[in-house]
């Protein structure tokens, strides 16, 4: 194949490139502003500064617009991984570190979660995503946590119900807007899951 043509060639997928990223970022920044639900193919061909064809020539389906902005977005913006928490023996301290780490991502990340909770209902392909690959995370979150802790049958099922409340993001939200400070926010939701996992003769006693 002659240079020239190779040039050509290499050249015509630089610019493809640069036109998807182009259109990817106008899917993130709408999708983190108005939501999935609300974000239309006019807009974000208006945003990336290309048409609605162009648009639909990189992503044939909103299914693939919705893929193309999260794993971008998460690949931008990774949450913290779970088996780093299983370094830390005392299983207290993981509870404490594994919260500070998530409450900590949720206030960086907070706007695009509180969209992607609000819209996966409406948005099939957000929903499959985010049953496939966050919520898998948070459920991973919960296995480790869950390790090492001395809670048995009824008491170790309110030990998982209580950890898979305190890793969640509308938990962290709605401690936050409450007027906590994240480090506080940990410290009761910690508290909570302790809570949860002692039998109920003592948590009687407690009270």
């Amino acid at each position: 194949m002659p240079e020239r043509r190779k040039y050509e060639l290499k050249e015509r997928a630089r610019k493809q490139d640069e036109t998807r990223l182009k259109i990817v970022e106008a899917l993130i920044e709408l999708h983190e502003t108005v939501g999935a639900s609300r974000t239309t193919v006019g807009e974000v061909a208006r945003r990336a500064g290309v048409n609605r064809m162009t648009v639909y020539n990189h992503f044939a389906t909103e299914s693939d617009m919705v893929v193309a902005c999260t794993s971008h977005w998460i690949a931008q913006h990774p949450p913290p991984d779970p088996g780093t928490w299983q370094r830390v023996s005392d299983s207290d301290e993981r509870l404490a570190l594994a919260l500070a780490e998530l409450y900590g991502y949720y206030r960086g990340t907070g706007a695009m979660w509180t969209t992607a909770y609000r819209d996966a209902p409406l948005v099939p392909a957000l929903a499959e995503i985010m049953e496939r690959n966050w919520f898998a995370v948070l459920d991973a979150a919960v296995d480790a946590l869950a390790a090492d802790r001395h809670a048995r049958g009824r008491a170790r099922t309110r030990l998982r119900a209580a950890l898979r409340v305190a890793v969640d993001f509308p938990t962290w939200q709605r401690l936050s807007a409450s007027g906590l400070a994240d480090a506080e926010a940990a410290e009761l939701a910690a508290g909570f899951v302790v809570a949860a996992e002692r039998p109920a003769h003592a948590r009687r006693a407690a009270a």
